[in-house]
Order: structure tokens, then C-alpha cells, then sequence
């Protein structure tokens, strides 16, 4: 069987009823003997699978006989669906609260309640997943390797919820702009209305919901870092972590932009990508790699880069440039 046989299993049609609808797409106005001579299943099985078809909208009954069964144009049916999804969830979702408030509240704050170990990589990233469709305000984001997911794949439930208008606050270890890619899909997030700041010294991975919900890994071993996480709920040990974003953040840069838009004069940055790559706190084994020119090359125009902004150090060097403006920061 196909893997688009079942495509409509998220809005409720199973399987078979949705290889029958297909055939009613091939065949509109077809009798329920036509339909059994084309598809081998019985007309007693046809007779039900489209009256559940019916009742989801997807087909119609036409008047007179033979019995006849027109389909519903795919975009408008599925849409009438998938509206109908969301308005079930929603109504889950506030009934999720309704429960939550008749929990007593010594059973609420339970101790052992604000603390979960989440066990195995799937379920981890289930988690985390979860944390960010759930978010409602804000979710802040420590970014750093090694990674559950693949990093050189784009984020697409925190993009979904960027354009749902979720603020989101992140902040990369430079290390992780070192992986090939990553660079272009942080800066593809800001576009996306992300506020991302870089800093060399992000100590763990780390995601916040409304500053309700917070998940990290459990372990500090690299072997076993993606393998279990801590769900963290509304404590004392949840302001600690806020505390800490906002701590990180306030020492952070912005995370550089092509800076060509910044820039008022290309005169006044001789070397944008290089400029760019430096900013991010990329290693200059891996400027040389983004750039193709050898390490040597980007040792001098480093140094160039650095002696014409008069800093000692790279992160210096990334500062002033933020100061003077060579890149957008965010608020």
C-alpha cells in the first residue's frame, strides 16, 4: 500500500473509506455496482463506507435512482475538516484547564509533581516538540549541540508558530554555528520573526514555555545528552532557569544578518562574509571551510578586520561592530 493511502488519517477518514473516496474522485456519479465492479469490495460495504463519507462531508448523495454518490471537491472537504479538528482540539485544550482546575491544589504542587524524567531520544523530542505547539506568549531557547533532531533540517513547528505570532527568544552557542548550515537557518528563523542573540558560553540546551513549562537534558554526556530531558513545572527551580536566559541573553550579540543592508558604505566593511561568519563566532577553520579560502587567507583578513575596529579579541570585535550598528540588533 501506498504511503498517500491513508493521507487523510489526521482528519479522521480511515483507510479504506479513503481509497473508495479516490475512486469516487475517478469515477463521479458512479452506482454503487459500478463502484463493486471496479473496486472488487461488495455494494452492502460500499453502501456503508459512503455513508460514513457522508456524514464527514466528503460525499453527497444525488437524488433519484440508481443511487448515485458525487464527491466533494478535496481542498473544500479537508479544509471543513480540518476545522473541524481544530475546533475539537480547542475545545480539549480548555477542557484540559476546566480538569486542572478542579484538581486540589495540595495535589497541584505536589513535590514530585514538578519534576519529570522523560526517558529514550523519541520521547525527548516528542517533549520538546510538544512544548513548543503548547506555547501561547513566549518561549525562550538555548541552542547548542549535540542535537536529537537532524540541525541542518529548519525547525518547522517553531517556523509555524513564529507566523502564528509566538515571540521566541533564542540564543546560539557559537559552536553550533559552526555545523554546516545551521548558520543559514538561525538567520532564516530571525527573518521568520525570531530574536536571536549568539554567545560563547551557552552551558546546556534549554527551552522555556510562558515561563510555565521548562525541558533540558538530564545528562551532560554527549553520548547521552539526546537520551533524557527533565521536564520542569512552575517552581522555584523554574525562576532559576528564567533567570538564567535573561542573564545569557543580556551578555549575548545579536545574531549577525547579511550585513550589505546595514551597512551604510561598502567601504566601511571591506569583507561582509567574512564579517558575517566572524560574528557568529565561527572558528577560522570553519570560516575557511564556509568561504573556501585557506586558513592563512582568513587569518589576515581577520586581523585586518579586527585592526580596523580595534579589538583584541574576536567577541571585541563582534561587539563593536554591534555598537557601531554593522548588523540589525533585535529589541
Amino acid at each position: 500500500m501506498n504511503a498517500d493511502d491513508n493521507a487523510l488519517a489526521a482528519v479522521g477518514v480511515d483507510a479504506e473509506d479513503e481509497r473508495i473516496y479516490r475512486d469516487l474522485l475517478r469515477r463521479p456519479r458512479a452506482t454503487l455496482p459500478e463502484l463493486a465492479a471496479h473496486t472488487g469490495r461488495t455494494t452492502v460495504a460500499l453502501r456503508r463506507a459512503c455513508s460514513r463519507l457522508e456524514a464527514l462531508g466528503l460525499v453527497s448523495r444525488m437524488a433519484g435512482r440508481p443511487v448515485r454518490w458525487v464527491p466533494t471537491r478535496p481542498d473544500v472537504a479537508v479544509a471543513a475538516l480540518i476545522s473541524r479538528r481544530e475546533e475539537g482540539l480547542a475545545q480539549a485544550r480548555l477542557a484540559a484547564l476546566a480538569l486542572l482546575a478542579e484538581t486540589p491544589r495540595t495535589e497541584n504542587q505536589a513535590p514530585e509533581e514538578l519534576v519529570e524524567v522523560v526517558q529514550g531520544q523519541a520521547a525527548v523530542v516528542q517533549r520538546f516538540t510538544q512544548l513548543q505547539q503548547t506555547a501561547t506568549e513566549e518561549l525562550l531557547v538555548l541552542d547548542r549541540p549535540p542535537y536529537a533532531q537532524d540541525p541542518a533540517q529548519q525547525n518547522v513547528a517553531e517556523m509555524e508558530r513564529l507566523a502564528h505570532g509566538l515571540l521566541v527568544r533564542g540564543i546560539y552557542d557559537a559552536s553550533a554555528l559552526e555545523i554546516p548550515g545551521k548558520l543559514r537557518l538561525a538567520q532564516e528563523a530571525a527573518a521568520a520573526g525570531e530574536q536571536a542573540r549568539v554567545s560563547p558560553e551557552v552551558p546546556m540546551k534549554l527551552a522555556i514555555a510562558d515561563r510555565r513549562t521548562a525541558i533540558l537534558p538530564l545528562s551532560t554526556d554527549a553520548s547521552a545528552y539526546a537520551d533524557s530531558a527533565v521536564i520542569v513545572h512552575s517552581s522555584t527551580l523554574l525562576d532559576a532557569l528564567v533567570t538564567l536566559f535573561e542573564v545569557l541573553w543580556r551578555s549575548a550579540l545579536p545574531l549577525p544578518v547579511k550585513p550589505s543592508a546595514a551597512v551604510s558604505s561598502p567601504a566601511e566593511l571591506p569583507d561582509p562574509e567574512l564579517f558575517t561568519l566572524l560574528a557568529a563566532g565561527l572558528k577560522d577553520e570553519s570560516v575557511a571551510r564556509q568561504l573556501g579560502v585557506s586558513l592563512r587567507t582568513v587569518h589576515r583578513r581577520v586581523s585586518e578586520l579586527m585592526d580596523l575596529l580595534g579589538a583584541r579579541t574576536r567577541f571585541q570585535a563582534g561587539l563593536l561592530a554591534a555598537r557601531r550598528g554593522w548588523w540589525g540588533a533585535d529589541s
